[in-house]
């Protein structure tokens, strides 16, 4: 995508928050144009801005869903059967997706499958002659609302994962916000921590947690999600999903059951005809 067009869709979607915000009142006159702002509407008008430009961005820069990917329910659980592995779980008004994460050379495979809204925008890791890069990741860009799935290597396979305590998925969980640098956030927190064990005796902790999304204005952005976090093959894994605090009442039983959906298998995948350095014809 030009850079040309990435700068039109953000254009787009800025007149857009502000054609259908009250924060602004403009009126015309031969000599000059009067803008009255409350201080209040000012901060939540720029706290749109702030969020629509991150993931507007984000979206114009994605890379499109590659041919292994699959997303439909008996696409998908017919993929998932032909590992010898569970139907996905797909709560009402979600649709699943599988796809694996690690088809390049410079990352080891993972089968990778969760549920999210229909009408969320589906981006999947590129692939080229040098490997892969990006992740598989589920929003609607412009309202802040998103689903990443990040995988977390230093810690190794972790056992006994439901008893390493808040700190440990804490380090996890600011790790997968802070892809883009370190910086980029503050005054994260997990508050609250349950574990599911599936019937293949995997463990999934499910967690609550909050922080502020720091901007380049420099006012702050409150998020809050539910991340779910597993350890399978030698990484930690994670997928975590939020939006703006504005939005959590409203999205919190989307984004629980967003979390609940997750699952990520290792097993038997390096032979499967779908990675790339199983596919000659690729490249």
């Amino acid at each position: 995508m030009t850079m040309t067009m990435s700068r039109n869709l953000l254009c787009l979607a800025l007149l857009s928050l502000i054609g259908g915000t009250d924060a602004f009142s403009i009126q015309r006159s031969t000599t000059s144009m009067k803008m009255s702002v409350s201080t209040d509407s000012r901060r939540n008008f720029l706290n749109q801005i702030a969020t629509t430009t991150a993931t507007v961005v984000a979206a114009a820069s994605a890379a499109p869903a590659p041919a292994f990917a699959i997303s439909g329910k008996n696409r998908v659980n017919a993929k998932l059967q032909s590992y010898g592995l569970p139907a996905a779980i797909v709560p009402d008004g979600l649709t699943p997706l599988v796809d694996i994460y690690g088809k390049g050379k410079n990352r080891f495979p993972i089968l990778v499958t969760f549920s999210h809204p229909p009408d969320w925008v589906v981006t999947y890791p590129s692939n080229d002659v040098n490997g892969e890069d990006g992740t598989i990741q589920a929003g609607e860009y412009a309202k802040g609302d998103t689903a990443t799935f990040f995988l977390y290597s230093p810690p190794g396979n972790v056992k006994n994962l439901e008893e390493k305590g808040k700190d440990f998925y804490s380090e996890c969980l600011e790790k997968a916000i802070s892809q883009k640098g370190a910086n980029m956030y503050q005054s994260f927190k997990v508050t609250k921590t349950e574990t599911m064990k599936t019937e293949l005796g995997q463990t999934y902790v499910v967690c609550d947690f909050k922080y502020q999304l720091l901007t380049g204005a420099g006012f702050e952005v409150d998020r809050n999600g539910v991340a779910s976090i597993t350890s399978q093959g030698d990484a930690i894994e994670v997928l975590w999903s939020a939006t703006i605090r504005q939005r959590y009442k409203k999205m919190e039983p989307v984004l629980r059951n967003i979390a609940g959906s997750f699952r990520c298998y290792t097993d038997g995948l390096q032979f499967s005809n779908d990675l790339i350095t199983n596919r000659p014809d690729v490249f």
